[in-house]
């Protein structure tokens, strides 16, 4: 079996600068190394961008690169011709006014968003946020679209289609819904304290209705006492919930594992062997190349075939175009104009 064909492993890590250094090669080719997120960091200008990802691919043919690219604040590459994209907030706003034109947008912006990452060599971005704006959580604020889960539901079902457009599968996130908790967990523990059918009956009900249209999923770093002691991307509980209830067949990533919200697992092996075995596909550990080492060198399991297969279909679908050819395509042309409008 030659490098290309090697099936993809259950941990997505970073690199450390703009350019790859021996110890970020050494862990891009890890057996166990399946994917790579990129962060602003990471980022100067889009030659080094595509410099970067050319680069990854060759140290680790097939690998998966992705990034947090949701719009508004959450958006790691603003200059250089990158569109700036609206926060899915400004989408749900525009649904009190105008339903069709607001679901016409969602589209639009995540084909926009989708065929620009492509462009620069990335696959996915971890997008949409499916949490509800309960107007508490700063942490979520305006990355949520709206506090009603139809309405959620369908701009990011909208959103998905864009982003299907340019070949890009999707990751809903923070399930069941981090948006009730005013914690924030890249510092704390945030604790939920309603009760299962609550959150079923609210949060967790986009997850069900989008259905087959969800590639991946991103569990919170919340407790929800009344159903499970651990928060939901340890859970043995919740993920199940997801994967039964919902019947969901996509790939489970944890959420970073650095953040303290993760803490409560125990070191960083611990919880990223706690995420794999509570049924998560891949253990996502940033910022912490220490962190990164000590999972490769001691994570066991999380290899599983059916594992592997859903991670590999998360690799994006036809030939990206070019930057340059991109910029002469006359649907992305008409696509950024109407972003415009917001």
């Amino acid at each position: 079996m030659n490098q290309a064909a090697k099936p993809l492993g259950p941990v997505m890590l970073d690199v450390v600068g703009t350019r790859l250094d021996a110890a970020d090669v050494a862990r891009l080719q890890h057996p166990l190394t399946g994917g790579v997120i990129l962060f602003a960091r990471n980022y100067e200008n889009r030659a080094q961008l595509i410099a970067l990802t050319s680069a990854i691919r060759q140290a680790r043919p097939g690998i998966l690169i992705a990034v947090d690219h949701e719009g508004g604040r959450v958006q790691r590459f603003r200059s250089d011709g990158f569109t700036r994209l609206p926060a899915m907030g400004q989408l749900g706003q525009l649904w009190e006014r105008d339903v069709l034109q607001a679901t016409k947008l969602a589209t639009t912006t995540g084909f926009v968003l989708a065929a620009e990452l492509r462009a620069c060599g990335i696959d996915l971005s971890f997008t949409p946020v499916l949490d509800l704006d309960y107007g508490v959580s700063t942490v979520i604020g305006d990355r949520a679209f709206h506090r009603d889960p139809r309405v959620v539901t369908l701009l990011a079902k909208s959103l998905n289609h864009g982003l299907a457009l340019a070949g890009m599968a999707n990751c809903g996130k923070h399930f069941p819904g981090h948006g009730f908790v005013t914690a924030d967990s890249h510092v704390a523990i945030p604790v939920d304290e309603r009760e299962l059918e609550d959150i079923l009956g609210e949060d967790a009900m986009p997850y069900d209705w989008l259905g087959m249209s969800l590639a991946a999923v991103m569990p919170a770093h919340v407790i929800y006492p009344k159903v499970d002691a651990q928060p939901a991307g340890f859970s043995k509980v919740w993920l199940s919930l997801l994967r039964e209830r919902f019947g969901f067949q996509g790939v489970i990533f944890s959420d970073d594992l650095s953040m303290h919200g993760a803490s409560v697992a125990g070191g960083p092996l611990e919880a990223a062997q706690a995420a794999l075995d509570a049924g998560c596909d891949v253990a996502l550990i940033c910022n912490s190349p220490d962190k990164a080492d000590a999972i490769l060198a001691g994570l066991k399991g999380g290899t599983a075939a059916a594992s592997a297969t859903r991670r590999a279909s998360l690799l994006p679908l036809g030939q990206a175009l070019g930057w340059d050819a991109l910029q002469a395509d006359a649907r992305y042309l008409a696509a950024r104009t109407l972003l415009q409008s917001l």
